[in-house]
């Protein structure tokens, strides 16, 4: 962690002597994790110790209609799991030790969808995208899980402009730093949907885009786990560094 510096002089009696004082900074980065549909916060606890490990204040949770809270998973609407995430991160933002300019969002799936609209609502300054799914702006307040799949899974295989859809149309204002993260064999996020959000963040920082290997979209392989835990890590270690060696 990147720390404070002040020269201090320390009386002794009638005298001085010099001395340096290092503290860490009064404000932290902030991580907000986003789960996948179907998944829960579980498998963000590793990723979030190692964070906090480096100096970030880390926050995962369950968006309604999972875990605890699966018997609302038929009528949980996109609409539902936004103000999830909405609530979440002014939790994380109001934290006494958080710098609410240095919040970084990690998503995953549709955690990830959610996550670029979030974007427009709030700061964020780092985004971190696993295989970001895409949804038609129609049927908002639709239960998620009612969506119609062959419908989707043809959406996304299509080639958009962001003008087409709400999420794409975010990427497109958001200025900060992105990781993009494809999986190699992924049945429900096809190479197309990654390419639109590729091409949506026209204005950001600084993109970092990954493919992992032998990937599926859950990431059920051990070392393609172990595989996307060392990118992230990475990317994050690099950015918040960088942040702090700049202020």
């Amino acid at each position: 962690m990147v720390t404070q510096t002040f020269e201090i002089d320390i009386a002794v009696g009638n005298q001085s002597v010099s001395g340096t004082l290092l503290s860490p900074p009064a404000r932290l980065p902030g991580v907000l994790f986003v789960h996948g549909w179907g998944a829960s916060q579980q498998p963000d606890l590793d990723q979030a110790r190692e964070l906090a490990g480096l100096g970030c204040i880390c926050l995962t949770f369950d968006l309604r209609g999972h875990a605890r809270d699966s018997a609302q998973q038929q009528v949980v609407t996109r609409e539902d799991n936004l103000r999830d995430l909405l609530t979440a991160y002014d939790l994380l933002a109001a934290h006494q030790h958080v710098d609410p300019q240095m919040i970084a969002v990690v998503g995953s799936s549709y955690g990830a969808y959610l996550a670029t609209i979030l974007t427009m609502l709030r700061p964020v300054k780092w985004l971190s995208l696993r295989v970001p799914a895409l949804y038609e702006d129609s049927n908002w307040d639709t239960p998620k899980a009612k969506l119609e799949r062959v419908a989707l899974a043809q959406y996304r295989r299509r080639s958009l402009a962001p003008g087409e859809n709400l999420a794409l149309h975010a990427c497109t204002r958001f200025e900060g730093d992105v990781l993009l993260v494809e999986s190699e064999n992924d049945d429900f996020v096809p190479p197309a949907t990654i390419r639109n959000y590729r091409h949506a963040f026209a204005h950001v920082h600084s993109m970092t885009y990954r493919i992992i290997d032998g990937a599926d979209h859950g990431l059920t392989s051990k070392t393609c786990q172990k595989a996307y835990s060392s990118v992230l890590i990475n990317w994050a270690t690099e950015m918040i560094a960088g942040e702090r060696r700049g202020r």
